[in-house]
Formats: C-alpha cells, structure tokens, sequence
C-alpha cells in the first residue's frame, strides 16, 4: 500500500508542475524549464556547464533550452576571452526584467499542491 501511495503523490507532483508551467507560460512567456535557466544565470556570467549542473538537464537538452532563451531575446552568448572553445551566458536586459517579475509576484501554487511543500 505504501508504495502505491508514494505513486500517487509523485502524480500530484507531476500534476502541480504541469500546473506550474502553464502559469509560466500564461503569465511570462517563458516554460519551467526556461525559468530554471533565468534563475541559474541570475546576475553572473555562467558557462553551460553551470546551468546543466544548476538545472540538473541534460547536455542535449539544455543546449535547446538555452537556445530557446536566447531566441526570446532573454539570454545573450559570449565567447570566451582566453579560450574562444568556451561560452558564457548573461541575462539581457529583457531576462533581467522577466526574473525580477517572477521573483516579485511569484506563481500561484495551487492549494491542493500546497500541503506536498509544507
């Protein structure tokens, strides 16, 4: 019983991000995933390597989403200065104004979803 139990709790998980996303998408225009880079690059200058490791994706997959970001105008790609093999990543001015709006008014956890956080 225990561990259907622990199924159906990961299902109002999955549920609650599936959730979480549409809020992104509804409210920023930009999907979880996307966040997650915004808020791994902040207001420092990151390598791929540190938004893989911050966001936990995969190489393949967060080469997509950081050229997802990029497309939207929230993300901006440098080479490297000593090693022109190396790219860094800062948020433009535009990614700079979409994650200090999340940050401020946040996304709505749905109150079915609250009491998995506590």
């Amino acid at each position: 019983m225990e561990k259907i139990q622990c199924i159906c709790v990961m299902r109002d998980l999955l549920k609650g991000l599936s959730e979480l996303e549409n809020r992104l998408e509804e409210t920023y225009g930009v999907s979880l995933n996307e966040a997650m880079v915004l808020c791994s690059v902040g207001a420092e200058t990151v390598t791929a390597g540190t938004i893989i490791s911050c966001t936990g994706l995969t190489s393949s997959h967060a080469s997509k989403v950081i050229r997802s970001v990029e497309d939207k105008g929230l993300l901006a790609r440098k080479l490297g200065e000593q090693d022109k093999r190396q790219m860094y990543f800062t948020l433009t001015r535009k990614g700079k104004n979409c994650l200090e709006r999340i940050k401020e008014q946040g996304v709505e956890v749905p109150e079915w979803l609250a009491p998995l956080f506590l």
